[in-house]
């Protein structure tokens, strides 16, 4: 199974936490410069991005075999990287933009766990069948507008030479960055999810659209 073959979008914006795990044949050209360590004591996000890869790809490769077997193992793995990596609560709370205003923080919370379960649902598996030959590149490391975090510029070259840009949005959380949005083809996942779920969150509540989410009869479309 190719990369083309499979809706890459989807898979990228899925697997976002585990910092495009689902290709596992990853070479790395080059790291942006870390930024200085007093100025970002957590480190420098683009090299959490190139280290939580070579991690993540190191185990995909070691444990394969049992993942292949037990696709619960493949599930708990890929869960700890969304629960380390991923910024759920305020990924959710960016995609359910107006909605969230005044919200429970617990139905925030409802809503971030069942979007990244219902995607994980979808597409979790599918890092297994990758074995494209890919190269990443981390171009850039770019400050947000007001200081909220850093965009993390990044691009994938496939073999034929097509490159499909990646760029990660990242924030300091308890001095340790974060992702809270990815931007597959300059398509965001956050803008993405906030326009499918705006009309259902105009009819109901966080929590029942998140109920939906987590039991199947609404599914997150990350084309």
């Amino acid at each position: 199974m190719t990369l083309r073959s499979l809706p890459r979008k989807a898979l990228v914006l899925a697997l976002s936490a585990t910092l495009l795990a689902a290709v596992p044949a990853l070479s790395f050209a080059q790291a942006a410069p870390a930024a200085p360590a007093a100025a970002n004591p957590a480190g420098s996000a683009s090299k959490v991005v190139l280290d939580n890869t070579q991690r993540v790809l190191r185990t995909i490769e070691s444990r394969r075999a049992e993942f292949t077997r037990d696709r619960s193992a493949l599930r708990q793995f890929i869960n700890a990287e969304f629960a380390t990596l991923f910024d759920r609560d305020y990924s959710a709370r960016q995609v359910l933009g107006r909605h969230a205003r005044g919200a429970d923080e617990a139905d925030i919370k409802l809503f971030g766990d069942a979007l990244a379960e219902n995607l994980l649902q979808q597409y979790g598996s599918s890092l297994l069948a990758f074995n494209t030959q890919l190269r990443v590149r981390i171009l850039s490391e770019r400050p947000l507008p007001r200081n909220i975090g850093v965009r993390v510029s990044s691009e994938l070259e496939r073999s034929d030479g097509t490159k499909i840009p990646v760029d990660y949005l990242m924030r300091n959380v308890g001095n340790q960055w974060r992702v809270f949005d990815v931007m597959v083809e300059g398509v965001s996942m956050v803008a993405t999810f906030q326009n499918q779920f705006d009309a259902e969150l105009q009819r109901k509540s966080i929590r029942q659209v998140a109920t939906e989410l987590r039991s199947g009869r609404v599914r997150a479309n990350a084309e």
